[in-house]
């Protein structure tokens, strides 16, 4: 029986959202959306997660989500701090990090440093986006079954219907794909300033001006499926990043360009499996109201149990 391991990025700051996100309760006995997409990667019969955070938050992470989901599932941490780097040896003698730099080098940067602690099949998504259960349902027998095709590496990409995952609070950007006639992912467009208005959806474009777009486009919500021969691209790409971009405070490191560049070169092919699910993330303060009640519902639906994990979760 293959194992699989879902990787959590939490290591975010939550800038437009004004705090630490992840730790925000939305359930009725103070679970946290981590608290969902761990139970539903759990029941969709993933072995082990791997949550990726900053040194700093430990603690209150470890207190508010770890202790509850290390007894439910076999649970790891890494750390993505800016000094967790590949060995740089073309870098000119001397080279250190800009002292002005403190946001993380970017989600590509974050999978880069789980490579010694992931040795199976592997999921990767974001800690404050709810996805659905059935996205882990799929994602999890794909990775299980995941073929072997000779020199190219097999991914996937749990795709969503673009109206499905907007945002009533403000505009989103999302990465717009374009897909093979096999179903496999040709390009990422990342299209900015996303929004709704009226019965159309629309986003600005490179010259300001509002383009339409359909909302049955498939878009990226940064919920991936990979193999651990990733890791030894991340680590040659991010060698090659820094040498261009290690004084550029702003530059990341994003793992949609990492897959991308694979696709291009022909060294990887990317499944889109597409998702029936609506998702639900916390961009703006005012969206975590619309989330709570959106977990309500599905509890009364019985998707969920009212407590998720029982009396752990009512002392938390």
């Amino acid at each position: 029986m293959v194992e699989t391991t879902l990787v959590v990025m939490a290591a975010g700051i939550g800038s437009r959202y004004g705090g630490l996100k992840q730790i925000d309760p939305v359930g009725p006995c103070g679970e946290k959306i981590i608290d969902y997409s761990v139970y539903d990667a759990k029941r969709a019969g993933f072995d082990k997660v791997l949550f990726v955070i900053r040194k700093e938050i430990e603690s209150d992470f470890r207190v508010h989500i770890g202790k509850t989901i290390e007894q439910q599932i076999n649970t790891d941490y890494v750390f993505q701090e800016l000094d967790a780097l590949p060995a740089r040896p073309t870098l000119p003698a001397g080279s250190v990090l800009p002292a002005s730099r403190t946001k993380p080098w970017g989600t590509g940067h974050a999978v880069f440093v789980c490579r010694e602690a992931v040795t199976t099949p592997f999921a990767v998504i974001n800690a404050d986006d709810f996805y659905g259960a059935a996205s882990f349902k799929m994602l999890c027998d794909y990775l299980k079954a995941v073929p072997v095709s000779g020199g190219v590496s097999d991914y996937c990409l749990v795709g969503y219907i673009l109206k499905n995952t907007l945002s009533e609070h403000g505009h989103v950007a999302r990465g717009v794909c374009t897909a093979t006639n096999q179903g496999f992912l040709k390009e990422i467009h990342e299209r900015l300033k996303i929004q709704a208005a009226g019965d159309r959806i629309q986003y600005r474009d490179d010259t300001e001006t509002w383009v339409e777009i359909s909302g049955e486009s498939i878009v990226s919500m940064n919920i991936w499926g990979f193999t651990p021969s990733l890791f030894a691209e991340l680590e040659s790409r991010l060698s090659d990043f820094l040498e261009k971009h290690l004084m550029d405070i702003n530059s990341e490191f994003l793992l949609p360009v990492v897959v991308g560049d694979q696709v291009n070169d022909g060294k990887a092919r990317v499944k889109i499996l597409r998702s029936p699910e609506k998702w639900f993330g916390v961009t703006y303060p005012e969206d975590k109201s619309l989330v709570t009640h959106a977990v309500r519902k599905l509890i009364a639906r019985g998707s969920y149990p009212r407590s998720l994990w029982g009396e752990i979760s009512s002392e938390g």
